[in-house]
């Protein structure tokens, strides 16, 4: 795709030149120096515009090109019928005698310009309701327009998007780039073990994906070549699909420009979907580590939420009863503190914890 861009810029590049010269050449007013000169100053600005636009509406994809297409051929018929009432209230009334030709004219152009504005302006405002696919234009009504997910390779390497897929809760298109697919075996290519198990586990997702039934799991063949880094591409290649990005690493994201494109962070996912549970409530915990005082244990719920239990130093690799004081919210997630209780079900003294609640764990 990239030699074809570059031989079509070229392209109109001479062409752009050539006929600017050709045409300044004819002119009679200058010598022929001066008129190769301004041929060729001309056509290679020209060309640089061209180059301009070009990076102007990259940001564009196919889907609004068509839908700009669109509006401007229903702007355009609008105009004509605009002009078509306006020539023939003037052919029926005495407004032709009182208007000069000059006046007639303006009006015809600005009546057409505001016909094509307006038609281009209410295509592209309704455009979801509108389903465009080229060459046939088909109208169909939606309620809500569904943008199908781009997956990157950090939440191919996290095993909780297998289950997540298996739960059928992704109805949209899921979109694996190619060129993830040869980060994956160029992973599994290293000499660190570590790295060589995740590649061959995300493979081996892909290959769990594509044996579900009903599950809509695609691959795009467009890369990048000139962007380096992967999430680059990735943001790229969903700003060319119209489509979200899903990961399981945000934050690479927000230092490559991501504006405008809805990222899906696998970890919020889990994070809203965690059990909140409420004061007195009884958990069973097993203590796996000390606290941050003295008197505390830290264990850790199955998601991985963390649980500090007052009076629990004692019961290091115990599972012990303790019921539920309050929870709080830190950067690394939600962290529950507990009280212990005795084998009576009744709680054991200990010491204050509001200190420890208004630190960070």
């Amino acid at each position: 795709m990239n030699m074809s861009l570059a031989f079509t810029r070229i392209f109109f590049s001479i062409l752009s030149i050539f006929f600017i010269t050709l045409y300044s050449i004819q002119s009679k007013s200058l010598e022929l120096f001066p008129k190769l000169i301004y041929g060729l100053t001309g056509g290679f600005s020209f060309s640089l515009m061209l180059f301009g636009f070009d990076t102007f509406f990259r940001k564009f994809n196919l889907r609004t090109f068509n839908i700009l297409l669109l509006g401007l051929f229903v702007g355009y018929m609008m105009g004509e019928a605009l002009n078509l009432i306006f020539k023939a209230i003037l052919n029926i009334s005495a407004i032709s005698y009182t208007l000069n030709a000059s006046t007639v004219e303006i009006l015809s152009i600005c009546l057409f310009l505001f016909g094509t504005y307006l038609g281009s302006i209410m295509t592209i405002r309704w455009a979801d309701e509108f389903y465009i696919s080229i060459p046939f234009v088909k109208f169909s009504p939606t309620n809500h327009k569904r943008r199908d997910l781009v997956i990157d390779r950090s939440i191919l390497l996290d095993p909780r998007f297998n289950d997540l897929c298996t739960t059928k809760i992704l109805d949209q298109s899921i979109i694996i780039p190619r060129f993830v697919v040869k980060e994956l075996y160029a992973l599994m290519e290293l000499q660190d073990e570590i790295s060589k198990s995740k590649g061959r586990r995300a493979i081996e997702t892909i290959k769990r994906l594509e044996t579900l039934s009903n599950f809509g799991l695609r691959y795009n063949e467009t890369d990048f070549p000139e962007i380096k880094q992967s999430a680059q591409k990735t943001v790229r290649l969903s700003r060319f699909l119209d489509a979200n990005i899903l990961t399981a690493e945000s934050k690479q994201y927000q230092l490559v420009g991501a504006e405008g494109l809805e990222i899906i962070n696998l970890n919020s996912i889990a994070a809203a979907l965690k059990p909140i549970m409420q004061s007195k409530e009884s958990i069973r915990i097993k203590i796996q580590r000390l606290g941050k005082e003295p008197h505390q244990g830290v264990g850790y719920l199955d998601d991985g939420t963390m649980v500090v239990i007052n009076n629990a130093k004692d019961a290091i690799g115990q599972t012990i009863q303790a019921t539920i004081l309050s929870s709080k919210s830190s950067p690394s997630g939600r962290i529950i503190f507990c009280n212990a209780l005795d084998k009576n079900g009744s709680e054991l003294d200990y010491d204050n914890l509001k200190d420890y609640e208004n630190e960070d764990a």
